[in-house]
């Protein structure tokens, strides 16, 4: 008898970063059961992004034992290269395929039309929410990371002294815009000066990219640092030049204490788990699954000791606060007053709740952000 699936699984830091390479490597576990297989765009032990969902896909073997086989490949990338990597996971029999970096999605799109009898779970996808017509074994996972790293921008606005905060970010698509956007307000909620300096790196996953980005806004003047990035190597440069830092997708408390503030994470591994459950019992069907606070798929690590007892309290009620308002309720602070993009214009008013087609469609920033959302 399997363990019940709680949401509080920790996500695991990382001591280690592999270099990013541009063929796939795959690691299998022991079992005759369902086989289910992941892709990651980077290492599976990247201190962030990839590591939250192999700690998912760990989660998964440990609740089901040997009713399921897993399979990662890691260090994809988002192009022809992933459509063979597909291709070879349905030829060694795998039932469910999760597939966790956003280019990855028209690969998904045409694997499940070529594939009917594979289930296919796109994670950071907007096929489904922008209305496209797609297989009906295809689904989409997402959640409300935004509001956690809101949460997170309360942190770096009480932090920053000279009121500058610089943001090292992938790509400039929606979802990450939208993340900056909640960044920033989350600062400007506690203090109203606070602005965000971004820098795009164009990768998910490039330490030394992430790296040489974060120390080009240093030597701009920022004196906090939010990196929306794969890896933790915005801690390194925080640490170096001893100024806060708010991570993304892990908690690297234990890595970098002396900087640390917090972190948005994911917690992939009760959702995995039921869609797996799902195939196994035949009963799954095509979802648009948006996690929320409130039902534990997005959190905040453990705050460091630069984070205030005020500031705590400030988040926590929030936080608290979130978690109240049922797992269909995001975005509270979108509306809270007009929100104005760079140029002054009204984007957001007064008491407006955003739908998740405005979330998946945000491409403006607003007002305070340093930094062009078109990359």
């Amino acid at each position: 008898m399997r363990a019940v699936a709680v949401a509080g699984i920790a996500l695991l830091a990382s001591v280690g970063l592999v270099a990013s390479a541009c063929s796939s490597e795959s690691s299998s576990a022991s079992g005759d059961g369902l086989k289910a297989a992941w892709i990651y765009v980077g290492p599976s032990n990247d201190g962030g992004w990839s590591q939250a969902h192999d700690t998912g896909r760990k989660f998964v073997e440990l609740e089901l034992g040997d009713e399921v086989q897993t399979t990662f490949k890691e260090n994809v990338p988002e192009g022809p290269e992933v459509e063979q990597v597909i291709d070879d996971l349905v030829k060694d029999g795998n039932k469910i395929i999760f597939a966790t970096s956003y280019g990855y999605q028209d690969a998904m799109v045409a694997a499940a039309a070529k594939y009917p009898d594979v289930k296919f779970e796109q994670a950071t996808g907007d096929q489904l929410t922008g209305g496209k017509t797609v297989p009906s074994n295809y689904a989409e996972i997402w959640g409300a990371g935004e509001d956690t790293i809101y949460l997170s921008g309360i942190a770096a606005g009480k932090a920053t002294k000279n009121n500058t905060i610089g943001v090292v970010a992938p790509f400039a698509i929606p979802e990450v815009i939208r993340h900056i956007n909640a960044f920033t307000l989350g600062a400007q909620s506690v203090n109203p000066a606070a602005t965000t300096k971004v820098v795009w790196t164009k990768s998910w996953f490039n330490p030394t990219v992430e790296k040489q980005a974060a120390e080009s806004l240093v030597a701009s003047g920022v004196d906090v640092l939010f990196t929306h990035q794969d890896s933790p190597s915005g801690g390194e440069v925080a640490e170096a030049n001893n100024i806060p830092w708010v991570g993304y997708d892990s908690d690297q408390s234990g890595a970098y204490g002396n900087v640390w503030l917090t972190a948005a994470t994911y917690n992939w591994g009760p959702y995995y788990l039921s869609r797996v459950d799902d195939v196994k019992s035949n009963t799954w069907k095509q979802a648009n699954y948006y996690g929320t606070i409130a039902d534990g798929f997005t959190s905040l690590a453990p705050f460091g000791s630069l984070v205030a007892a005020d500031t705590k309290t400030v988040i926590d009620t929030e936080l608290a606060q979130a978690k109240s308002g049922g797992a269909t309720d995001f975005g509270w602070y979108w509306g809270l007053e007009d929100r104005q993009d760079q140029a002054g214009e009204v984007k957001i008013t007064k008491g407006q709740k955003l739908t998740k087609a405005d979330l998946y469609s945000m491409s403006w920033f607003v007002k305070g952000v340093d930094g062009s959302p078109t990359g």
